[in-house]
């Protein structure tokens, strides 16, 4: 009896599941990317999943391509890519009963890096079967006419300025130098005004502000240990009474772990309303906003992923973890 019943667990196990693979040639090095695409099919294949392929192009509209999969009855939407491809795919399966699985090979791995997907392509398929099902946040962020949901951060500010100059000459741009210094000396701090969850009001004065939902942002910088995906809050982070030389050495600082400073002070809301003057510009995980009036909500636990066994950077992975079932179709 025992032995039927092994027999007819491991059976389940490993039938046959189909996905939706998004794969980015243009993520990280692309001359890598040929023999990452069969390495991916391979696992794949041994893993039992079987993937519809779609290649990412400049026109792709990636948020339909997910939309079709779901509506053929697709339940794993893979992205192979960085940051990047996953935010242009988020949108899409918020909300959904879609799996998002991540196998990194962009440029800064970010998102992947906080789920604690930190493994080389034959460990990241095995997430697909294995992993940790996670039902986490996703912050909605509204300025003016633009919408854009996000996993990582929504920012106001200096690093909104910093943020597309850093990006070029993280690949490769060296002519970017130059503007990226004369942009950070020359920025100036505004007048903010908050309001928490409709009643908490506070103004200040800073450089910057961040509104995150993980805890690494970036090139993997701890913004702090105690920011959590999975509480239902989003943390507002405000860098006040700090000099531009004092923020640049807590950034330098937060390569190594959470770095503390008086001059920053730690909000946390479901909801938050901005207004800047002068007005600042905004971003949302890598994308620009314009400027204007900031509105941001988070959505608890409205997009289900695929994780690792351990979440990076936090301190109770037991806690944090939905399920340990692997997803088997």
């Amino acid at each position: 009896m025992q032995a039927s019943m092994s027999s007819k667990f491991k059976s389940t196990s490993r039938r046959p599941l189909r996905a939706k693979l998004i794969f980015n040639a243009g993520s990280g090095r692309p001359e890598d990317s040929p023999q990452q695409l069969v390495s991916i099919l391979s696992e794949m294949q041994d893993q039992q999943i079987l993937p519809e392929v779609h290649t990412v192009r400049p026109d792709s509209d990636l948020e339909r391509v997910v939309q079709d999969a779901i509506k053929t009855g697709i339940k794993l939407i893979v992205v192979a890519g960085g940051d990047g491809t996953i935010d242009s795919v988020v949108g899409a399966m918020v909300e959904s009963d879609a799996i998002l699985g991540i196998i990194p090979t962009g440029t800064r791995n970010n998102v992947a890096f906080n789920l604690g997907i930190t493994g080389d392509i034959v460990n990241s398929v095995s997430l697909l079967r294995h992993g940790r099902r996670l039902k986490i946040d996703v912050g909605r962020v509204h300025c003016g006419h633009s919408r854009h949901w996000f996993l990582e951060v929504a920012a106001l500010g200096l690093l909104s300025d910093l943020y597309p100059m850093a990006d070029d000459l993280q690949h490769g741009d060296l002519a970017k130098i130059g503007e990226l210094l004369s942009t950070f000396i020359s920025a100036t701090p505004s007048r903010l005004r908050m309001i928490l969850d409709g009643h908490k009001h506070l103004t200040t004065t800073a450089h910057m502000m961040l509104i995150t939902n993980m805890p690494f942002l970036g090139p993997h910088f701890q913004i702090s240990s105690k920011v959590s995906f999975k509480d239902g809050r989003l943390d507002v982070f405000t860098f006040s009474d700090m000099s531009k030389l004092n923020m640049l050495s807590y950034a330098v600082s937060s390569r190594g772990g959470p770095a503390g400073d008086s001059g920053i002070k730690h909000y946390r809301a479901k909801h938050v309303r901005i207004v800047s003057k002068p007005q600042m510009p905004i971003l949302a995980d890598g994308n620009p906003l314009g400027q204007g009036t900031l509105s941001v909500h988070v959505h608890p636990r409205a997009l289900t992923v695929m994780a690792g066994s351990a979440l990076t950077g936090q301190r109770d992975t037991a806690k944090l973890t939905d399920s340990k079932a692997a997803v088997n179709g």
